[in-house]
């Protein structure tokens, strides 16, 4: 008898736990295998053409057919990138499709930027693997689309001229760059000619092989210079003849060049030389920053400001917020250091807000 009533306690509690399990608490959707299909990507070229003098023009357009899991559902379409043999164990590169788009095109620029980002060695063909990955969520209906492979050679995109000259003693190892951040071939920098060593060419290395140069006369303009360039020309370039920071354009499109005065920055305050002495700062074409040319003897019993052209019209200090990195034009309070010694300083003023900086100070 006991038996009995324990088979038939057992069977009720399997029931219970089936009624108890088959409760409907919402709506369930179950992706089946069988409904669903990956999406069919293709590339318009399998060798992208990427050349600086192209940087706007379209490297490759990617096109995938729509994925369909059999009914109408909100799908996230991801393009992965990996190098080949990688298998896309951890993809270097994703980027998401909008909504509703099959189709994704790359400017040389663009698909530059992520082979980069790939850490793909500039100069050298690689071989990288493209895919679709689709899905209903980030852990839902996941399926991937056939694998493009394409080959390619990144080039490396902030490109580098250099202008010996006689502010420096006429040596291309040891002159100051230009710089084309984009490699569209303009190049700025900014040159500090000293008094009476205005004259300088620009070479495309750090050796005179080739040089760029000019057919025009010397400026006798104070401030302000523009030449017709000429390669491997005749004549040297003047900057104007006040000694003193220019901002040097050299544009290889148009063979023109264009020397405009510049700014200067500095420190100020008893943490440095005084609030009478400014401590220049130079600005360095590579990083884009500007920098102490050698560490600065600073004191923690002072105080210190970044000021531009020696004027307090513009002078940075540390916001209200307080001591940090950032850095305010609009009445910015002193900036201190908590211990005394050498330190290598850099600035940089915002690109898009002109009364806000940044600054790093590093003790040596």
């Amino acid at each position: 008898m006991k038996t009995l009533v324990t088979k038939i306690l057992a069977s009720g509690g399997i029931a219970l736990l089936m009624l108890v399990s088959c409760k409907k608490d919402g709506s369930l959707t179950t992706v089946r295998s069988s409904s669903t299909t990956a999406a069919t990507l293709s590339a318009s070229t399998t060798t992208p053409a990427l050349v600086k003098a192209n940087l706007t023009a379209t490297a490759v357009t990617f096109t995938a057919t729509a994925p369909s899991y059999g009914y109408s559902a909100a799908i996230t379409n991801t393009l992965q990138f990996d190098v080949k043999g990688d298998n896309f164990a951890t993809p270097k590169k994703e980027v998401v499709l909008p909504a509703g788009a099959i189709s994704q095109s790359y400017t040389v620029q663009d698909l530059n930027n992520i082979l980069l980002g790939m850490n793909l060695a500039t100069g050298a063909s690689a071989q990288i693997e493209v895919r679709v990955k689709s899905s209903l969520s980030s852990t839902a209906g996941i399926v991937y689309s056939n694998v493009v492979g394409l080959s390619v050679t990144p080039f490396a995109l902030v490109s580098y001229v250099y202008v010996p000259g006689a502010y420096q003693g006429w040596n291309p190892s040891t002159a100051d760059s230009l710089q084309s951040a984009t490699g569209n071939g303009v190049y700025t920098g900014i040159i500090n000619f000293t008094a009476g060593n205005n004259q300088f060419l620009v070479t495309p290395a750090k050796n005179w092989n080739n040089k760029w140069a000019t057919g025009d006369a010397a400026t006798t303009n104070a401030t302000s210079a523009s030449y017709t360039v000429t390669y491997n020309g005749a004549n040297n370039f003047y900057a104007p003849t006040t000694a003193g920071q220019y901002w040097v354009t050299l544009n290889t499109n148009t063979n023109t060049m264009t020397i405009t005065p510049a700014d200067y920055y500095s420190i100020i305050g008893d943490a440095a030389l005084g609030w009478g002495a400014d401590v220049d700062l130079k600005f360095n074409n590579g990083s884009q920053l500007w920098t102490s040319a050698v560490p600065i003897p600073l004191v923690s019993t002072g105080s210190f400001k970044f000021r531009k052209d020696h004027q307090w019209a513009t002078s940075y200090g540390w916001p209200s917020t307080g001591p940090g990195a950032t850095l305010t034009s609009a009445n910015g309070a002193n900036i201190s250091i908590s211990a005394s010694g050498n330190y290598a300083i850099t600035f940089a003023v915002s690109a898009t807000d002109a009364t806000v900086a940044t600054y790093t100070a590093v003790k040596q």
